[in-house]
């Protein structure tokens, strides 16, 4: 999803895109600030994410390379 595809949504829409983002990630293991942070940089994608974090990464350093 893109940026400018979020816009289109109306605020409970979003809410629940970025809500279910951050579930995701904190059920792959990343730390919740992380998660925050990688949930609301909705162009990425997150197979890459979770994936990072499955083989290892730490998820700080998931975010540096994500971001």
């Amino acid at each position: 999803m893109t940026a400018s595809q979020l816009a289109t949504l109306d605020v409970a829409e979003t809410a629940a895109i970025l809500g279910w983002r951050f579930t995701q990630l904190v059920g792959a293991g990343f730390d919740v600030n992380d998660a925050v942070v990688v949930a609301a940089r909705v162009e990425i994608d997150l197979h890459d994410a979770t994936s990072l974090v499955a083989r290892g990464c730490p998820s700080g350093t998931a975010v540096r390379i994500l971001t």
